[in-house]
């Protein structure tokens, strides 16, 4: 098992791992990697594509193999997508990365988000405030059992999350 040096977000769709991800690289100089991206650009499709071709367990598949070519990078925070906890082989995969920050944003928040995003293949349903609720209850306790952190994000500037995320990291690290 490598040491634990990278910043690793999780949490649902729209629940900000991007935007505060980006501010937390910035104010450590670090890079900043997006699980997803990493995905569209390795797959050459896009997200809905990859979902149409080869299934979100062909999506899945990807996205766990990005996360074990992450481990031997150079310290990075990285934004991983929604769904990461749903494979069982992330759960080690994604601590021995390093410090896992779950950000926990309300079912509320996350529909005023996301719901007119048309790049969200898993709420392409007839009801995607249902399907948002669904989803959350099944991952909530996964994201928890994941994360050394968890950041309820409702009523906080992308700013205050990526403080927070910065001062607990170097606690987590042992840094003054």
């Amino acid at each position: 098992m490598i040491d634990p040096h990278h910043i690793v977000l999780i949490g649902f769709m729209g629940s900000g791992k991007t935007t505060v991800g980006h501010l937390v690289a910035e104010k450590l100089s670090w890079p900043f990697v997006d699980t997803d991206a990493l995905v569209v650009e390795e797959a050459g499709l896009s997200i809905p594509d990859i979902f149409a071709t080869e299934g979100e367990a062909g999506f899945r598949e990807r996205e766990s193999a990005v996360l074990e070519r992450l481990a031997g990078e150079a310290p990075c925070v990285i934004a991983t997508g929604g769904g990461i906890v749903t494979q069982p082989r992330n759960a080690p995969l994604l601590r021995s990365l390093g410090f896992v920050v779950w950000l926990s944003a309300s079912e509320a928040d996350i529909y005023a988000r996301v719901s007119r995003n048309r790049n969200r293949p898993l709420l392409q349903t007839p009801d995607p405030r249902k399907t948002i609720h669904d989803l959350l209850e099944q991952r909530r306790p996964l994201y928890e059992s994941f994360a050394h952190l968890t950041i309820e994000t409702q009523g906080l500037e992308p700013e205050e999350i990526a403080y927070g995320v910065c001062e607990s990291a170097r606690h987590y690290y042992g840094a003054p």
